[in-house]
């Protein structure tokens, strides 16, 4: 027993100095500071590039048509995934924040930024020109600028540009429709909608939905 207190009396002092040792050589480990030089490659450079064919995690991009709006060389005229309701609403909150101050709400551009003076207004939506032009055109345009108007890639994801396209085309639609284009039983013009809660201003107003009519009803209860 007595030998064993001795031993440990000598075992603590050497484990505490191992480690210490390793907390020490964790902390101060070989690495270079932030575009330091380095004389291991030969362009001297520690920061290196990313190996050739490196793609990051999420960004594969394997549908070329959804990220370029082009089949080959030309631009592509359908949209990539089902247009619904909610893709054209979600098209139309999207213009109406990153386009409409150029190109007016109805796409007419006449929007607010070239009213105050911009020295060039945006082309109409509404000309034959772009009536005629594909979808991905207008894709193509979002992702990379055209003329004086900036790219719009880093502040609106892939499948928005998508959908302000589907909005645009929508837009088009409503400017040049015919009698022959508005389905049987639709108003012409539609019944203005209901609000249940107007809205403060900074609150969206809530609309009501639609009531069936007395000859639904009836025909509900028959």
């Amino acid at each position: 027993m007595a030998r064993f207190r001795k031993l440990s009396i000598f075992a603590a002092p050497i484990a505490l100095v191992l480690l210490a040792a390793c907390r020490i050589d964790m902390h101060v480990q070989p690495r270079q500071n932030p575009l330091a030089k380095s004389d291991f490659f030969p362009d001297r450079r520690s920061a290196r590039p990313p190996v050739e064919g490196t793609v990051a995690r999420g960004d594969l991009r394997e549908d070329t048509y959804f990220y370029t709006g082009k089949i080959g060389n030309n631009p592509g005229d359908y949209v990539p995934f089902p247009v619904t309701k909610e893709v054209l609403d979600r098209g139309r909150e999207r213009f109406n924040i990153f386009c409409a101050p150029c190109h007016s709400r109805v796409g007419d551009g006449n929007g607010i930024v070239p009213s105050r003076g911009f020295p060039r207004k945006p082309p109409s939506y509404h000309i034959e020109r772009l009536q005629k032009a594909p979808l991905g055109y207008f894709y193509d345009v979002i992702t990379n600028g055209f003329g004086i108007m900036p790219d719009y890639a880093s502040q609106i994801p892939p499948r928005d540009r998508w959908s302000i396209v589907a909005y645009v085309r929508a837009l088009q639609l409503s400017q040049n429709a015919t009698m022959a284009d508005v389905p049987a039983g639709q108003k012409v013009p539609s019944a203005p909608p209901r609000f249940g809660d107007p809205g403060t201003g900074a609150t969206l107003p809530v609309i009501e939905p639609d009531k069936p009519s007395n000859s639904e009803g009836k025909d509900e209860q028959k």
